[in-house]
């Protein structure tokens, strides 16, 4: 039966290992896949598809990893870019239980985390968050229960304060006119639009008032 003769760390990947059977490389796998293997190991056919489909795997889990530590993911993105990367089914459905079950994906977790994440830095309307969010992939389940307690007089409020220094200094026609602009293409209703212009134009003439 072939033998495993050598077993190399990659030069250009120290997380991958080079399989050598019978003095010829033969395959390489993730180094956590290989950890059990060693020289003079007997190895079939068999065994060699059990190596190869566990490295696709972890190849699969690596990589899903490494989107999720560039920001929160949702399940359906996760899903999405690995089989835009070409793992079928059955690997994305073992990578995303995997992740689940380290606390590492959920959509309940990470529509709280981008409602949360957009009222600080972008807030919006909660009709555009809803529309982000089924982007996502979420369900409405978890998209309603992320955005229940958000007020939305309060959120175009805190957008239009957002916008508001690039216009303070134009007459209030042109103030409201961009305004409104502004917050109508981030989804609040006309009404709600409206009134957070004049609280907004109030607060900066009462500002102005107090300058020297």
């Amino acid at each position: 039966m072939p033998k495993i003769t050598a077993l190399k760390v990659q030069k250009n990947n120290l997380n991958r290992l080079n399989i050598y059977i019978d003095g010829e490389f033969a395959f390489g796998v993730e180094r956590l896949v290989g950890a059990w293997l060693n020289i003079g190991d007997e190895i079939d056919k068999e065994k060699i598809e059990t190596l190869l489909k566990k490295d696709e795997l972890e190849k699969a889990y690596m990589r899903a990893l490494r989107l999720i530590n560039t920001r929160p993911r949702s399940i359906f993105e996760v899903t999405s870019r690995l089989k835009k990367a070409g793992y079928g089914e059955e690997i994305i459905a073992s990578v995303i239980n995997r992740l689940k079950n380290a606390n590492l994906v959920g959509d309940a977790e990470f529509a709280r985390i981008w409602v949360e994440n957009r009222c600080i830095f972008r807030p919006r309307s909660k009709r555009a968050l809803v529309l982000e969010l089924h982007q996502k992939g979420l369900a409405d389940t978890e998209i309603q229960s992320a955005i229940c307690n958000l007020d939305e007089s309060s959120l175009a409020l805190k957008t239009a304060e957002k916008y508001a220094s690039r216009c303070k200094d134009l007459p209030f026609d042109e103030f409201r006119i961009k305004m409104t602009g502004y917050l109508a293409r981030r989804g609040f209703t006309f009404g709600t639009t409206q009134q957070a212009v004049q609280q907004i134009w109030h607060s900066l003439q009462m500002g102005a008032e107090f300058l020297p």
